[in-house]
């Protein structure tokens, strides 16, 4: 089969490429660097062209209220592309809880990409998956000041970025869902014991102070972003760091 994977140069889309060109098929990365910008359209019908299933892992540049717009006018130009070009399966990455924060403006606007898909004309499969285990470091980073990180309890369940592309692989090689598949770490944290551990292992000697306003976190109420009867994912989190 041949798969366009849009975003396919990414943390996620890179692994998926590698991931589908193993299996045997024919996986074709799109992103600005190749030539394709889903927002003004350029390249689109180009990259759609004659591809069986389309992966859209492209993200917003930012996490404010300028994400809505995104993924409302990526969606829309690269669903009439993968119309026109006789797409069977479209295939985007979302997040566990995602309808479960409308506080935060990035998650309405991937609720927002979930239901452009699902109410679109192609048969889709939509992979929701928790925090990666890889945004650690920027979310630290968000609220660091001087010797000390502030963080929320909030309970999170962080799965390694390459479990997420071998469970995106997997949904894109199959059938359509026609709904939704949650994948998950296999262990839960609150977040602010997560940055302890994260600085223990690196020997990092700043202090986490639980915070239940900081960073974007904050924002989230009660435990909506865990999953424990989703798939679970093999990495766990100290060897994921130990690896790393």
């Amino acid at each position: 089969m041949k798969f366009a994977v849009i975003g396919g140069t990414g943390l996620i889309g890179s692994q998926v490429v590698n991931n589908l060109k193993a299996a045997g098929h024919e996986a074709v990365p799109a992103s600005p660097s190749t030539g394709v910008d889903i927002i003004s359209g350029t390249g689109l019908d180009e990259a759609t062209a004659g591809a069986d299933v389309v992966v859209n892992l492209a993200n917003s540049p930012t996490f404010d209220e300028a994400s809505l717009a995104f993924f409302r006018t990526s969606m829309d130009n690269l669903l009439a592309a993968s119309q026109k070009a006789g797409v069977g399966h479209f295939v985007i990455l979302s997040i566990v809880g995602v309808d479960q924060v409308p506080e935060l403006d990035y998650y309405r606007a991937k609720a927002l990409q979930e239901e452009l898909l699902a109410t679109g004309p192609i048969p889709y499969s939509i992979v929701r998956a928790t925090q990666f285990m890889e945004f650690m470091d920027a979310t630290m980073s968000w609220t660091a000041d001087g010797e000390t990180v502030r963080l929320p309890a909030t309970p999170i369940q962080p799965i390694a970025a390459k479990d997420v592309a071998a469970a995106v692989t997997d949904v894109a090689q199959g059938p359509p869902l026609r709904g939704i598949r949650d994948i998950a770490g296999p262990e839960v944290f609150s977040l602010d014991e997560l940055g302890r551990i994260t600085l223990a292992a690196k020997g990092d000697n700043r202090t986490v102070v639980t915070d239940p306003t900081a960073g974007m976190f904050g924002e989230v109420k009660g435990d909506v972003l865990t999953d424990t009867g989703a798939d679970l994912a093999p990495t766990r989190y100290a060897d994921w760091l130990a690896a790393s």
